[in-house]
């Protein structure tokens, strides 16, 4: 594995992967689309080529609406979002950072939360952003 490259399961580790990151978890983002405020992950940024399963690619389910562009999976066991093919950009996955070994949103001070409900494939214009979650620890 090379310094980009993270290991990568489900919460039962059925499904398990590689992935290598675009850059880091400086692309960590959430957004406001229906389906993102209710999983509530984080994700992280992929190149399409960049996913290599290790284990239970066929125990994964996919999940499109509205559009059906975006290319949402999870595992079939646990049910866990894994991962999904950017409507925004369909060049990108965007990989839930909780599935990344050793990783949590926790981690992070502060997640971009960009404006999905007025996505900028319906709108024409740039992705905007509706605000940041933030992280403060107490201890």
């Amino acid at each position: 594995m090379t310094k980009d490259t993270v290991s990568c399961a489900c919460h039962c580790g059925t499904v398990r992967f590689e992935a290598t990151l675009v850059d880091g978890v400086t692309t960590a983002r959430r957004c406001t689309c229906s389906i993102c405020r209710m999983r509530g992950a984080v994700a992280v940024s992929v190149a399409l080529g960049g996913i290599r399963f290790r284990a239970g690619e066929d125990n994964l389910t996919r999940y499109t609406f509205n559009t059906g562009e975006a290319q949402h999976f999870f595992c079939k066991t646990c049910g866990i979002y894994t991962h999904h093919q950017r409507r925004s950009n369909p060049d990108e996955y965007g990989v839930n950072l909780a599935c990344i070994e050793g990783m949590s949103p926790f981690d992070l001070d502060e997640v971009i939360v960009n404006d999905g409900e007025n996505h900028p494939r319906d709108t024409g214009g740039p992705t905007r952003r509706a605000g940041v979650l933030r992280f403060e620890r107490d201890v």
